[in-house]
């Protein structure tokens, strides 16, 4: 079957986050990480038979979600995952905020990649818990975890390692031998490991694998959560629905325990999107990698030719990390805004010299979007 994702869809007037905040302005919107493509339509025919049905009560995770996503992870990783490993979240940010809240007491404190998706770090202000940032540190053009430069700062109260990969805002895929250097890290400091996963479908370097931070070893397995979902994948955000895996009985209760009477349960259309798209959606998939390769390599190029501006390889996501700090603008964010184009603040994720953008859109508004700022960036140029 052919996708087209070149089709314009139009989100001026449908509720979109994305599109509203510049509603009635010439800002191009390429910043809060969802898609404008149409989801597969296996997804869209699967929520239609269920609307047509006519009855939405509280619903639960079927058997067939449940098989679906287990094997998937089982022919994908050599993951074997038992289903009462699985709690199914409304969205992956709240699993972040539970996991804090779950995992850490008053005083005590997790660590977290610095830059970080933003809800990494809200997690820990909203519990009122210590923070402590690892940076993160080119090292032959990838971002990798630089645990050195925090060794002498902790204290024995850190109790949760959050880590992110794919990484977001910076596009790694970790190799083996980077994970286990993060699983002995928090082996030696006896740290709880949350490690968010929802990128791994979206590989964009040809030969980059997805490994599991859970499928390291047994110790890994028994101190970690694993947060997944198929909402970026497939373009599916809107309807929540994550899954925690959580191998170690005594992880899973006290998770449970800190949902309970707060997070809601998924709601039946979200557990029909998620199932459609792990069942039926990866030829879908398959053609959308293709698409965001090649928009990939277009920012990349165009980007990199842009004075004051430079963009590393990006491994995976739709998501490019873009130094500024050669532009000669205390703001970028606010300069490319007034350049026609909204990117996400880098100062958001932790560096306020950087700005992220999001290429998961049909390439003629890429296209248009990079050639505002390159026009901008040159007028910049002294002479």
């Amino acid at each position: 079957m052919a996708f087209n994702f070149d089709q314009w869809v139009d989100r001026s007037h449908s509720d979109s986050v994305k599109w509203d905040k510049y509603r009635d302005r010439d800002i191009i919107p390429l910043w809060v990480a969802d898609t404008d493509f149409p989801s597969p339509p296996a997804i869209i025919d699967a929520l239609q038979r269920r609307v047509a049905h006519g009855v939405f009560g509280y619903g639960h995770p079927s058997p067939e979600l449940i098989e679906v996503f287990t094997r998937r992870m089982l022919e994908r990783y050599g993951w074997h995952i038992l289903p009462e490993w699985l709690i199914f979240l409304p969205g992956l940010v709240c699993g972040l905020n539970l996991c804090v809240r779950a995992f850490t007491a008053e005083g005590e404190g997790s660590l977290a990649p610095s830059p970080i998706y933003p809800p990494f770090r809200k997690a820990a202000k909203f519990a009122g818990r210590p923070h402590l940032p690892v940076p993160l540190r080119l090292h032959d053009e990838r971002w990798l975890l630089d645990f050195n430069a925090v060794a002498g700062q902790l204290n024995g109260s850190e109790k949760l390692l959050l880590l992110c990969n794919p990484q977001n805002p910076g596009g790694t895929v970790y190799r083996r031998e980077e994970l286990l250097q993060q699983h002995e890290f928090a082996r030696r400091h006896d740290l709880i490991v949350c490690s968010d996963e929802i990128h791994c479908d979206l590989l964009l370097e040809p030969g980059c694998e997805h490994i599991p931070f859970a499928t390291l070893n047994e110790d890994a397995a028994q101190r970690s959560i694993t947060l997944m979902s198929p909402s970026k994948t497939f373009n599916i955000a809107g309807l929540g629905a994550s899954m925690a895996v959580i191998p170690n009985a005594g992880l899973r209760q006290k998770l449970v325990r800190a949902r309970n009477g707060i997070v809601p349960d998924v709601d039946v259309l979200a557990l029909v999107a998620a199932q459609a798209a792990y069942q039926d959606g990866q030829e879908w998939l398959d053609a959308l990698l293709v698409y965001l390769r090649a928009n990939r390599n277009l920012v990349t190029e165009r980007i990199n030719a842009m004075p004051g501006l430079l963009l590393h390889p990006i491994e995976a996501t739709y998501l490019a990390w873009i130094d500024c700090s050669q532009l000669a603008t205390d703001n970028p964010h606010a300069f490319f805004e007034r350049a026609g184009v909204g990117l996400s603040a880098g100062l958001d994720f932790g560096n306020r010299r950087f700005v992220r953008l999001n290429f998961g859109c049909r390439r003629e508004l890429l296209a248009q979007a990079l050639d505002r700022m390159m026009l901008a960036t040159q007028a910049l140029m002294p002479g």
